[in-house]
């Protein structure tokens, strides 16, 4: 099943954000230019490696550096040997938890933790909304960066509206909860790009939120959302990896594990420095 960075949908939301992106045989190849030394390379979760191809690019675009995030364990072998080198830093989830979505609501309930269940029924008696108008994203982006510390990332309104643009209609869905007097204590972004898979983009609670547990009522409408959109797979986007240890990441880590599914792992990152002087231009 292609991962949702090779889909169509994906690659105009890079566009939007100041990528040039080559789709070459249903593969898309981004590439970030930079001042002066040239630009990045970057492939992720491709269904085929293609070095030839990846090389003309680095060419045509005066590449510094190649990044290929692949899908294949058995890709990252063949990328050494091809003087790749993996990196400690790996720029996507190393591995991830997935729902089986052809199975029935009653049997995705069925392997939530007891806790799990007991958080979604007192989080269901949260008021929660769609937000998709251009001024209720906005909003949407206010909350969150009212709900988080400075030193963690919120994307700009343009960069959600892109996003919403991008995954238009029912591709994507961005979910709020509020608390008794209406305020948003909670959002979270899922995103599909093709009937197969269902993504846990991104999410946010402030400490009202989270004490209210709104977060599992919010994941499990996302579950829901993604089997009512035809999906196959829901896919967590990441949980802890001690391959690539990232001690933050085990609290959510334990969240996401209360709903059940099975691990994926993917193999990392692997980079390759080009010589800016063979490279030239094509």
């Amino acid at each position: 099943m292609t991962d949702i960075r090779q889909s169509p949908q994906y690659a105009s939301y890079l566009k939007s954000q100041g990528w040039i992106v080559e789709r070459i045989k249903n593969t898309n190849y981004f590439i970030k230019k930079l001042p002066i030394i040239g630009s990045i390379l970057k492939l992720q979760r491709p269904e085929k490696v293609d070095l030839n191809q990846i090389e003309k690019l680095a060419r045509r675009y005066r590449a510094f550096q190649i990044i290929i995030e692949p899908k294949l364990m058995a890709n990252g072998q063949w990328l050494i040997t091809n003087d790749y080198k993996l990196s400690n830093s790996p720029y996507l989830p190393t591995k991830t938890l997935q729902i089986d979505l052809t199975q029935s609501k009653e049997q995705i309930y069925a392997n939530l933790t007891k806790n799990c269940k007991y958080s979604i029924k007192r989080g269901s008696e949260i008021f929660t909304k769609e937000y998709s108008s251009p001024k209720e994203i906005e909003i949407f982006q206010n909350a969150w960066k009212k709900s988080v510390n400075f030193s963690r990332y919120v994307p700009s309104v343009e960069s959600l509206l892109n996003l919403k643009k991008s995954f238009p209609q029912t591709k994507s869905i961005f979910l709020t909860s509020h608390n008794i007097i209406g305020s948003i204590i909670g959002g979270v972004i899922f995103t599909r790009s093709s009937h197969y898979i269902a993504y846990y983009w991104q999410a946010f609670t402030n400490s009202e939120g989270r004490t209210s547990l709104s977060q599992y009522s919010l994941l499990y409408q996302g579950i829901l959302w993604g089997k009512s959109q035809g999906c196959k797979i829901f896919d967590f986007e990441g949980i802890y990896d001690d391959r690539f240890p990232n001690k933050s990441w085990l609290g959510f880590t334990h969240f996401k594990r209360s709903f059940g599914g099975y691990e994926v792992e993917y193999p990392g990152c692997y980079t390759k420095l080009s010589l800016l002087s063979n490279l030239g231009r094509t």
